[in-house]
């Protein structure tokens, strides 16, 4: 298990994380959505998570958004590397009601982000483009490349929605143990 901690003037965040859980989870960030999403993410990828975060909400959501981003990231990294004995690469296309979006990933300890969702406006009080913001966070600290691709869908909570479980689907596939791989990688290392 992982568990980080950090401390800024703008936010105060503990996660843990277990890899390899029963997508349990107790997510309190004071973003509403977020929290959702987050509950939503730790479900679909069968890992526990505990997130809480203390952030600077009288101003907007954005530092707590993308620093949750930053240390789940971070905790990933710490329980992914060095990378040995998985399948490396997952994908996932996943329907929302009318509403689809994809992600393919690599477990490449280099990060890389593609996001083509393109969304204006609010979800309740959370501004979507904040999605982006914590997919970008949180693919830089987990050394991981990703593209997360809007297929189709105008519900922005769906998508929204969509692209954290595509994410969280993609992650538990590439996470599935292979004795036969061991460091998966013509490298000898990633």
């Amino acid at each position: 298990m992982a568990t980080i901690h950090r401390k800024t003037k703008e936010t105060d965040i503990t996660v843990e994380l277990t890899l390899y859980g029963s997508g349990k989870s107790e997510i309190n960030t004071g973003v509403g959505f977020f929290d959702h999403m987050l509950e939503s993410f730790a479900k679909h990828s069968l890992m526990d998570i505990t997130v809480k975060c203390v952030g600077d909400t009288h101003i907007d959501d954005h530092h707590s958004v993308e620093d949750v981003g930053i240390v789940l990231g971070e905790a990933i990294a710490q329980e992914l590397y060095p990378l040995s004995g998985v399948e490396r690469f997952g994908s996932a296309s996943i329907v929302m009601d009318e509403a689809c979006v994809s992600c393919d990933l690599d477990l490449s300890n280099r990060p890389y982000m593609v996001y083509e969702v393109e969304l204006e406006g609010k979800v309740g009080n959370f501004d979507v483009e904040l999605a982006e913001e914590f997919f970008k966070s949180f693919i830089q600290n987990a050394r991981i490349s990703a593209h997360i691709i809007y297929q189709r869908g105008k519900n922005k909570h769906h998508i929204i929605e969509a692209s954290f479980k595509a994410l969280a689907v993609a992650l538990r596939r590439a996470l599935v143990k292979n004795d036969r791989i061991a460091v998966p990688s013509t490298k000898g290392t990633l």
